[in-house]
């Protein structure tokens, strides 16, 4: 580890490896018992995170007699989906940049279909009574170097022409909205995004399945799947499911599907938590609007105030293992956390001396254009959606509902998206994934700290589909 002021690490004195969100609470539900023996069902899930619940969910509404069994490997909502931020964004895109750079001529659709979806979100929370702690309290992108500023306004003009509702602040009015010495400009959407305790409405979304008839085995692997005649068996360790069709929402596991394997890799993402703060700390910030806000930086933060007033503070680092490894053990990266604390106390020095509480990490799927993408096998028998990127609260319902389109072979404006038809590039073989990763995590670390200037490398990348803009 690069040497740290014992001032900086000495907010983690206190610090517990622990999921914040999967604390011991009441609106936990009980567990459900492996799969012995066989089973069978119109449709199997795979996979009990956001994707799989919403599958689930979607299908049962749209046909209540479909039976449909949902499998996990461990407990729902044990990855992705109970590790995150709690963003729900409406982006399908990661950043509206992001989206204009590979779709342009779809934007328009796109952030229609974006905004259509995160209203859904919410309809359906209300309607099946979910408590997940949901505020619409939107979103706000700083700039904290003039090179980020770049941009802001045009951005403005042109999500606005396609229908949204942000503005641009200048340095006077970010940071009379929240108190940060280092804040120069921004992009405020008020409604754009929703803050969420993502565990409970993981727990939520399987409480609504359960009530619609949907079964779920937890604790159960899917090994392989086999096509025979008509149906699809899913082969477990103890049993196996027989289904007319099959809906993959595995993330960053190895896909079920060989050939969908190389276009993702897991990424390790950390979050810290802080102690609640006093009332002359929170006087101290501003941010009574409770705005979920994240930074421009090609490496960037992502943060927001939980609801017994502490701060959620994540991001910059985004760590890759030789040949995709996901494992226990590098959930905890005490040199990731240590440099949160140090850009924390950068953010918001008037916070120095506060204690963090929590600290964990968890694996994203992410591909190469930074949004999810789909696919289906055996014969439109099994489908899949991968690659979200840190979108998996939110657009894992366009998610499900697009591989639901395709599984059942509808035409609909979703399928027709050339976001949907077309995968990303695939990422090489080892070991250039892994030489390739880590050379464009020092360009874009050397971007960072030179005024965004982009070298070669970066440049290629841009100039073949594969740079991200945020």
């Amino acid at each position: 580890m690069a040497t740290i002021d014992p001032f900086v690490l000495r907010h983690l004195a206190d610090v517990q490896p622990a999921l914040y969100w999967m604390e011991e609470d009441p609106l936990e539900p009980e567990s459900h018992s492996a799969l012995i023996g066989m089973t069978t069902a119109d449709l199997v899930v795979v996979g009990a995170g956001f994707t799989g619940l919403w599958t689930a969910l979607l299908a049962k509404e749209a046909d209540p007699d479909r039976d449909i069994v949902i499998v996990e490997q461990r407990e729902t909502g044990s990855g992705a989906s109970g590790r995150n931020g709690g963003f729900c964004s409406s982006s399908l895109t990661h950043g509206f940049q992001n989206g204009k750079r590979r779709f342009a001529g779809e934007m328009a659709v796109i952030e229609r279909l974006a905004r259509e979806n995160l209203d859904a979100i919410e309809e359906t929370i209300a309607r099946y009574g979910i408590e997940c702690d949901w505020q619409r309290s939107g979103e706000i992108r700083v700039a904290t170097e003039p090179w980020q500023l770049e941009g802001m306004e045009e951005e403005v003009l042109e999500r606005n022409a396609l229908g949204d509702s942000v503005v641009f602040l200048d340095q006077a009015e970010i940071q009379a909205k929240v108190h940060s010495p280092i804040y120069l400009g921004a992009v405020y959407d008020h409604d754009g995004t929703a803050l969420v305790d993502p565990a409970r409405l993981v727990w939520g979304l399987e409480r609504a399945c359960i009530s619609l008839g949907v079964r779920i085995f937890e604790n159960t692997k899917v090994e392989w799947l086999e096509r025979k005649d008509d149906r699809v068996i899913v082969h477990t360790p103890y049993g196996q499911a027989i289904a007319k069709k099959v809906a993959l929402a595995t993330n960053v596991y190895p896909s079920l599907v060989r050939s969908a394997r190389k276009y993702i890799i897991p990424v390790y993402d950390y979050v810290l938590v802080t102690e609640p703060l006093t009332e002359a700390q929170r006087e101290s910030i501003g941010w009574y609007g409770r705005e979920g806000i994240g930074d421009s930086g090609n490496q960037f933060h992502y943060y927001r105030q939980t609801t017994d007033g502490g701060i959620l503070w994540g991001g910059w680092d985004a760590i890759y293992n030789f040949r995709g490894k996901v494992r226990q053990e590098y959930e905890f990266r005490a040199e990731t956390y240590a440099t949160l604390v140090a850009h924390f106390l950068k953010t918001f020095p008037q916070l120095a001396g506060i204690k963090f509480t929590h600290a964990w990490g968890g694996a994203i799927d992410t591909c190469t254009r930074f949004s999810p993408f789909w696919g289906i096998s055996k014969d439109r028998r099994v489908a899949y959606v991968l690659g979200y990127t840190g979108l998996g609260v939110g657009a894992t319902r366009f998610g499900a509902a697009t591989m639901l389109d395709l599984l059942d072979g509808k035409k609909t404006e979703r399928t027709r998206l050339k976001m949907v038809r077309r995968k990303p590039m695939p990422f090489p073989p080892e070991p250039f994934r892994y030489l390739g990763i880590q050379f464009t995590k020092w360009s874009i670390n050397r971007a960072d700290q030179n005024g965004g200037k982009r070298n070669l490398w970066l440049k290629v990348l841009d100039r073949i589909g594969l740079g991200f803009d945020s």
